[in-house]
């Protein structure tokens, strides 16, 4: 591929696209954390919070970005292009802290391996997304912008991982487990943990489409 088109220079929204990354990160570690000492109140409420706080420190971000939109006139991306990768990004988040409280809310008695399962490909799903995010600024390098697509690549392959864990386990629930609520509970569970692969890909998308777009 060649990579002549360079992006124009403007730190700020990097910065934040960088920023939100870590948040992101820092959250699906937490969550993951959370799920492997479910057991242990303390622990469980502790990274339970810190999944919070992930979540709202990535929320500042997303809103400085969309107020630096309004406020900037040569952006470093398109407009919508930026738009719709902080969204999606935040969208990560939001899914990594709706899964905690769902998990609370339905009262949720102990962890099974398909969801430690699923909460392991989340983190090196989010973990490969703070890693493309953190290539933005440097697209006009070839070998960075190579870099950017194969790793967009391994997200989606993790997410396609995540679909199969998931028909896995969803066949291992409905033919093994006989409490009725502990299935509904865990049929949630599991839908919302694989989403957020999903909301991973749809980043991995978007960043793909800004390498292509500026080669």
């Amino acid at each position: 591929m060649l990579f002549g088109k360079l992006l124009p220079k403007d730190g700020n929204f990097f910065e934040l696209f960088n920023e939100h990354g870590k948040y992101i990160a820092e959250g699906a570690r937490s969550f993951m954390s959370m799920l492997q000492y479910y057991s242990t109140n303390d622990l469980r409420e502790k990274y339970a919070s810190e999944v919070d706080a992930a979540e709202r420190g990535a929320d500042k971000v997303t809103a400085e970005v969309n107020r630096l939109l309004h406020r900037t006139f040569i952006t470093p991306l398109d407009r919508e292009q930026i738009h719709g990768l902080i969204n999606s990004m935040d969208d990560i988040l939001d899914l990594l802290q709706d899964s905690s409280e769902v998990m609370a809310l339905y009262d949720v008695r102990h962890v099974t391996e398909d969801v430690l399962r699923l909460g392991e490909i989340s983190v090196k799903c989010c973990e490969r997304v703070q890693h493309a995010v953190s290539l933005l600024p440097r697209l006009n390098n070839a070998e960075v912008a190579e870099a950017a697509i194969k790793t967009c690549e391994e997200i989606d392959r993790l997410e396609s991982d995540a679909d199969r864990v998931m028909r896995s386990a969803m066949s291992r629930l409905f033919r093994e487990e006989e409490d009725v609520r502990e299935l509904i509970k865990l049929k949630a569970i599991y839908e919302h943990l694989e989403t957020i692969s999903d909301r991973c890909e749809d980043v991995a998308n978007l960043i793909e489409g800004i390498v292509l777009e500026n080669s």
